[in-house]
């Protein structure tokens, strides 16, 4: 498999030279040269199959080549070994044709684990093949930094530094990634929003420089393997409910793009997906795409679904490349105009191409509250905020020919606050993460300053020097 970036510029590589990057060098997105299919004979095949034969088979085309098959299949088989449930993802019927797929059965109870728990241990195999160490940088707007550093913490071959806006996590949050005080880790509080968090990565991506002297790779879904490794649960999910026998649609809470992009690559290999649908909260540019081709930037509100405290959502690139017919430099051109400017707009007929695939629903915090209470009385089903927004964006989108499956993304102790809130009581907290609050908290609050956080970066690199 070759991967090429949305701009068009940059080198192409094969998979290890996209785990390793990240970010392409000419600022884009790697994304396969093209999708490999499944057939309906081939998702057949998958059915009464574990979850990690069925991650080897979606994902073994994307990885062919510089890695064994034998080693793939036992990085597999370790990264999904810590899951609390023995299907890993499991799928949970809150209704007739609606289910909730429970994604937050890993370490840090949230679903960025799938893909971080698999990701570290391929750092891992090709840093120690490659005798070579990387310095890890990544943003999170709540979950992404605890799983990126569970999957990272005490490895040799790799330092991690995670920047999260500064009191705009929750509590469990915040403390599910400063607890840790493996030498490898570093956190960053940053004195403003996950977009200026994000901005600063990308910053020091493209600074060539910088970028080379501290060996930069990413853990955000910019990297490809994270999007390739939640395809896994789409396909897992919609073959036990039938596929491609049935059709299956997806509700998905999202910010950054990224877990909902890779529904949307299982829909292009093949996977009879009726409708995807998007929701989002009040930061809700991508609502307004999909409603009106409207992705005009706003400022962030806080929420109490901070994971989706968003307005630039990296992993649109991804789809917009796509929706320019693959072409690098339209792609291009129109990040620059947006990023310029604040607007994108891709016209009547991309518009209408994307809105075929997807429909979207914005929920305030109220709406998400009065969800969360309506479903714990109803059916004693308890859901995160951000599970929350998804489920109600599937009841604003019934499906009528097909199963409706939500992408539960997050345990909801890790919300407490809200939860209280909404229910009147807070949720039992797992072993795992009544820990974190027993714990001393070790991070460093820096200023909204690439300089200042560059130089952060450069000092925790060369503490070994």
């Amino acid at each position: 498999m070759r991967y090429i970036s949305t701009r068009g510029q940059a080198p192409v590589l094969d998979f290890e030279g996209v785990l390793l990057a990240g970010l392409a060098e000419d600022g884009g997105l790697y994304v396969p040269e093209e999708w490999p299919q499944l057939s309906a004979q081939a998702l057949r095949d998958l059915r009464g199959l574990d979850y990690v034969e069925t991650a080897f088979r979606v994902t073994w085309p994307f990885v062919r080549g510089p890695i064994d098959a034998d080693a793939y299949r036992r990085i597999l088989t370790e990264s999904y070994s810590a899951f609390g449930h023995p299907a890993v993802t499991p799928l949970v019927q809150l209704d007739r044709d609606l289910w909730a797929l429970e994604l937050f059965h890993g370490p840090t109870l949230a679903f960025k684990d799938v893909a971080m728990q698999l990701l570290g241990r391929l750092f891992d195999h090709v840093l120690e093949k490659r005798g070579k160490r990387i310095t890890i940088v990544g943003a999170t707007s709540g979950d992404t930094g605890s799983a990126a550093i569970e999957a990272c913490r005490d490895r040799d071959n790799i330092d991690i530094c995670i920047l999260h806006p500064s009191g705009r996590t929750s509590a469990a949050q915040r403390r599910q990634m400063t607890t840790v005080s493996a030498k490898n880790v570093s956190n960053i509080a940053v004195e403003g929003d996950f977009d200026a968090c994000q901005d600063i990565v990308k910053a020091m991506f493209a600074d060539t420089e910088f970028r080379d002297e501290v060996n930069l790779s990413a853990v955000n879904s910019i990297n490809w393997a994270r999007v390739m490794a939640q395809i896994v649960y789409y396909v897992y999910s919609a073959v036990r409910l039938g596929a491609p026998d049935r059709r299956v649609s997806f509700a998905v809470p999202t910010g950054n793009f990224g877990n909902v992009f890779a529904a949307y690559a299982a829909r292009q290999m093949g996977l009879p997906i009726a409708k995807l649908v998007i929701g989002s909260n009040s930061n809700d540019i991508l609502t307004r795409f999909f409603e009106s081709d409207d992705m005009t930037m706003r400022p962030v509100k806080p929420t109490i679904s901070p994971s989706m405290d968003i307005q630039v959502s990296s992993n649109f690139e991804r789809l917009l490349f796509d929706l320019y017919d693959r072409n690098g430099a339209a792609t291009a051109d129109a990040m620059q105009t947006f990023r310029a400017s604040g607007v994108l707009q891709v016209g009547e007929n991309r518009h209408a191409a994307a809105k075929d695939m997807f429909s979207a629903a914005r929920f305030d915090d109220q709406e998400t509250m009065a969800g969360i209470a309506r479903w714990q009385k109803s059916s004693g089903y308890l859901m995160d905020p951000h599970t929350a927004v998804g489920l109600l964006a599937a009841e604003a989108h019934p499906t009528a020919d097909s199963a409706m499956v939500v992408a539960a993304t997050a345990h909801p102790a890790k919300f407490a606050g809200a939860i209280k809130e909404a229910t009147g009581a807070e949720p039992e907290l797992p072993e795992r993460l009544a820990a974190v609050f027993a714990k001393e908290e070790h991070y460093a609050t820096l200023p909204n300053t690439l300089s200042v956080i560059q130089n952060h970066v450069r000092k925790f690199r060369n503490r070994i020097s």
